[in-house]
């Protein structure tokens, strides 16, 4: 009997695989969330995620020399950064003993987006871009976690070799979402509007020949007649025009 455990790293949900007398063991949540909801909570974005993803909130604008660009949790400034680059800092280096995000909190110099890894914190994350009279734009991010009845609930799912299995986000992918799907950090698909791309390069069409569906609707992975070559990390992006949601998915064999 193969032995599976969670282990929470940018969400990775791991599994095992042997071959011929090999197995994959895959873990999926009862309940998957990743439903990045562009929805609008007054004057703010409505977030929701699972503990231990990588979230992106966009600025949606291109830093110049004149502006500063702050971002606050709760009212706590954890990152901040000035157009000519000459002050940055991310959280403890914004405020001394404050090291929730230690090591979890990356902006981008062009456009001072702000990512969060591993993502644990439920709360209010708000962007001040000073220049003008701009307006506070406000991220309501809810974290939900995994509780220990809830980890009772996963389904392990054995899969021999040369069956399919599918990696399902478990959202109805919204219209102006981009969905991509990368394995091992290479891009396998992509699906823009009601356009769809698979494997788009010769190492993936070798790899994955005519192995790979594309769900429309919910953006969901199948992998067809499994093989050993399989075994690696997929991890799956959800884009929209405010923010970006990264879930990976682990398989291992020996």
């Amino acid at each position: 009997m193969l032995d599976c455990s969670y282990k929470s790293a940018d969400a990775r949900l791991r599994g095992s695989m042997r071959t011929k007398m090999f197995s994959i063991c895959l873990l999926v949540f009862s309940t998957f969330l990743l439903h990045g909801a562009s929805g609008v909570e007054t004057d703010g974005v409505s977030v929701s995620v699972m503990e231990g993803d990588s979230v992106t909130l966009h600025t949606d604008v291109e830093t110049n020399k004149q502006e500063k660009i702050h971002w606050y949790f709760n009212d706590t400034r954890i990152a901040q950064i000035t157009g000519d680059l000459s002050h940055i800092c991310t959280d403890v280096q914004c405020n001394e003993g404050t090291e929730r995000f230690r090591g979890r909190l990356k902006l981008d110099h062009q456009t001072g987006s702000l990512t969060i890894t591993n993502i644990t914190d439920t709360g209010l994350y708000e962007l001040q871009i000073i220049r003008g009279s701009n307006s506070p734009l406000i991220f309501y991010v809810t974290v939900h976690g995994v509780p220990a009845a809830e980890q009772d609930k996963m389904q392990r799912k054995s899969v021999k070799e040369g069956e399919s299995v599918t990696l399902d986000p478990g959202e109805i992918r919204k219209p102006n979402d981009l969905v991509t799907w990368s394995f091992n950090d290479s891009l396998i698909t992509e699906i823009t509007g009601d356009q769809s791309k698979i494997c788009t390069d010769d190492q993936c069409e070798e790899r994955f020949r005519d192995r790979l569906k594309l769900d429309h609707q919910t953006g969901s992975l199948t992998i067809t007649n499994l093989r050993t070559t399989d075994s690696g990390l997929y991890k799956l992006q959800i884009s929209s025009h405010r923010f970006s949601i990264i879930r990976s998915f682990s398989y291992c064999h020996w």
